[in-house]
């Protein structure tokens, strides 16, 4: 399954080799670039042990070495409720 924007993954050795290091990614898309079966290019950015954006990359990953640590849940994960209005 393709990851979507605004998934936040975890990229290890599994992914790439050259990921010995993990890291954190958010996604801001997926391209559709043609490339070997089950790999993708991602756009998006690196993350701090905060959750805070540290350098923007492209990666190239195979997808069945990603592993998604929480859904899509828009910026910030924060949930953000309708504020009534008065009428009349």
């Amino acid at each position: 399954m393709l990851p979507r924007s605004g998934d936040v993954l975890h990229v290890t050795r599994a992914a790439s080799v050259q990921f010995a290091e993990p890291i954190l990614f958010r996604v801001i898309r997926v391209h559709d670039w043609t490339t070997y079966d089950g790999w993708a290019w991602l756009d998006g950015y690196e993350l701090n042990a905060a959750g805070d954006a540290v350098e923007r990359r492209s990666i190239f990953v195979q997808l069945s070495g990603l592993r998604q640590l929480r859904p899509n849940a828009g910026p910030r994960g924060r949930v953000v409720k309708p504020t009534p209005v008065r009428t009349g």
